[in-house]
């Protein structure tokens, strides 16, 4: 048997919405990073494009363990002399709730072309409204149309069991073998 290579024109790219608030940072990021790739299919494969998009809302409320409020910090340089920008991830947090699960994200996908393409698909908002839910509706739309609707013959009931009493001693030694009918070895 050969194996099975997924075809460009078979992949499909469903929307999931996920919603942040009371969630862990990593333990988000890292189910996000999962539909982004799409490991959740039976099809994967690692080096193709055929994660979902994911949109995530309320980033304003994630949740952190810890002192990481003020003890995680963030980096980035203007590439100039002295040019090193430091910010703790609650300064970060409540002037860009979006950024923090994006770089979160972003660093548990491939460091590579696939890896910015997927990053691409990641859409993040800080409240709980976003711009995206006739894509979020359609992809629903597909989902129900490719499973068969349930038909009751399928799978029908099983039937009722009866509670058997427990065997009774009259019925435990009518059970036994008599020693005249023990076959001897």
């Amino acid at each position: 048997m050969k194996t099975y290579t997924l075809k460009a024109r078979e992949i499909t790219h469903d929307w999931h919405v996920i919603d942040a608030s009371a969630r862990t940072l990593g333990r988000l990021a890292v189910e996000v990073a999962g539909l982004l790739r799409g490991k959740h299919k039976p099809t994967f494969s690692p080096h193709l494009d055929m994660g979902d998009y994911v949109v995530v809302v309320n980033a304003e409320k994630v949740r952190v363990t810890g002192r990481k409020r003020q003890q995680k910090m963030y980096y980035r340089h203007s590439m100039y002399p002295g040019g090193l920008k430091v910010e703790s991830l609650g300064k970060l947090l409540s002037r860009r709730p979006t950024r923090v699960i994006e770089l979160a994200v972003k660093g548990m996908l491939p460091h590579n072309r696939l890896g910015r393409a997927l990053y691409r698909h990641l859409k993040v908002y800080a409240g709980p409204d976003h711009p995206h839910e006739s894509q979020v509706r359609a992809a629903e739309k597909r989902r129900q149309a490719d499973l068969p609707p349930p038909s009751p013959e399928a799978n029908p009931p099983p039937p009722p069991v009866e509670e058997a009493a427990p065997p009774s001693a009259e019925d435990r030694q009518a059970q036994e073998p008599t020693p005249e009918e023990v076959p001897e070895t």
